[in-house]
């Protein structure tokens, strides 16, 4: 067995483990104790016969020392109408003090006589001997016990309380706190996957379960974590389809016009022509868009210089948009390498390139620079385009967002930067933007790939 096989400290199997030691521990001292109260019970007279049995002997003591041999006969008929088993006063020789001889069989009885502290475990009417309480030398009270003083007269009665009622109490205890323990939180995940059924995905465990240290806790919290990236994902998927819908009708509405226009050919090619290309853009993005958010398989790791990926995004950046090389500077020097995907990390950054070319005005400049921050390359990409309101500092990372007036610039269907944060966030990045008083700048915090010196 390995040591990482052994079950934490807050593990469900440390309080299964204790409940039941504590079970069986409550079991064996019920069994001993109990076991003993009942044995005393049923084997020894009670405290009442005793002081009964006590009584009679104090009798027939003071019947000898008052009458001697005619006080005893005198008692021993008295006595005989109170007890009817076999009642007798002998001293300390086995002689009787009465006026009347042992006979044979009485005699035979003195030899099975028993003391009152002795357990009595015959079923039949044991003969028992009393010394006389103030001068034991003297003589002895000896007697058949009363039937009404034999111990046991409840022994079956007790026998199923103490090997059926109490266990069965104590058992159900158990079973009432395995229930609480665990299903209990069974039941409210159960609960949980029932509301998925029925489309509730807002539905969240209760903290009692969440809060909970062990495996169930764990799985609890995943259940909500499951849930949580269930109802994100509908609704990203519900927005993208709405907001691609509603993108969707002003180039298809402007194919309607150019269709039933009468412009020549050519310019009717080239306005189709365009509006096409336009409409799977904004397709491609939206598809890329869910399947970031959506898709949660780990992407190939490999490692990446950030300068030779910038020389080649800004080489096609200053192909598209006419901008010359030397508006596109990087300070970030040979030795920055990054953990990450190569197509996705490009994807991302050529997004972000695309953005700040897009909304800075013409002669201005982009700026990436950064520097190590502990296991991890600090990246920041810096525009001269005006920057945004502080209120929209995490709006523009939302799909389909496009600020009217804020920045320079148009084009785009608002996709761009929110394609880049779930690149980034899927390498285990983080992306944020700030203002800086002359353009925006964006944060990239990725991981870096030889270890800090």
């Amino acid at each position: 067995m390995k040591w990482s096989d052994v079950p934490g400290k807050q593990s469900l199997f440390w309080k299964l483990a204790c409940l039941l030691v504590a079970f069986c521990l409550l079991m064996i001292w019920l069994s001993w104790s109990w076991g003993r109260y009942m044995e005393k019970q049923d084997q020894f007279l009670s405290p009442e016969a005793r002081a009964t049995l006590m009584s009679y002997a104090a009798e027939a003591e003071q019947a000898w020392q008052q009458g001697q041999h005619a006080g005893v006969d005198a008692w021993l008929l008295a006595m005989g109408q109170r007890e009817k088993g076999w009642v007798g006063v002998i001293s300390n020789e086995l002689q009787s003090l009465g006026s009347h001889e042992l006979t044979d069989p009485q005699i035979q009885r003195l030899t099975f006589l028993r003391d009152m502290e002795w357990p009595i475990h015959s079923k039949r009417l044991p003969g028992l001997r009393i010394p006389f309480p103030q001068d034991p030398s003297v003589g002895s009270l000896v007697l058949e016990l009363p039937e009404r003083f034999m111990p046991g007269r409840y022994q079956v009665f007790w026998r199923v309380i103490t090997n059926g009622v109490i266990p069965g109490l104590f058992t159900l205890l158990l079973c009432v706190g395995l229930y609480r323990l665990l299903v209990v939180p069974l039941n409210n995940l159960r609960e949980q996957a029932n509301a998925w059924r029925a489309d509730q995905l807002g539905v969240r465990l209760s903290s009692q379960t969440t809060n909970r240290k062990d495996e169930l806790g764990e799985l609890g919290r995943a259940f909500d974590h499951m849930s949580e990236r269930l109802q994100s994902t509908v609704a990203l998927q519900q927005q993208l389809l709405r907001d691609l819908s509603h993108e969707l009708r002003t180039p298809l509405s402007r194919l309607r016009v150019a269709s039933e226009s009468e412009q020549d050919l050519a310019q009717l090619r080239e306005r189709i022509g365009r509006e096409v290309d336009g409409m799977q853009r904004l397709v491609e993005d939206t598809l890329q868009l869910a399947w970031l958010d959506t898709e949660r398989a780990p992407l190939p790791d490999e490692a990446i210089q950030v300068q030779a990926l910038w020389e080649m995004l800004t080489e096609n950046a200053c192909y598209e948009s006419a901008w010359p090389s030397t508006q596109l500077q990087c300070a970030v020097d040979a030795e920055c390498w990054v953990r990450g995907n190569l197509n996705t990390l490009a994807q991302a950054l050529e997004n972000i390139l695309r953005n700040a070319i897009r909304h800075s005005p013409q002669g201005a400049s982009v700026r990436l620079d950064g520097r190590r921050d502990g296991e991890f390359w600090h990246l920041w990409l810096e525009d001269q385009g005006g920057g945004v309101a502080e209120a929209d500092l995490e709006r523009i990372f939302l799909p389909f967002t496009r600020l009217d007036g804020s920045r320079p610039g148009n084009g785009g269907f608002g996709l761009g930067l929110s394609i880049a944060r779930n690149a980034v966030q899927r390498q285990g990045g983080q992306l944020w933007a700030q203002n800086t008083g002359v353009g925006l700048r964006l944060h990239l915090r990725l991981l870096a790939h030889a270890p800090a010196p």
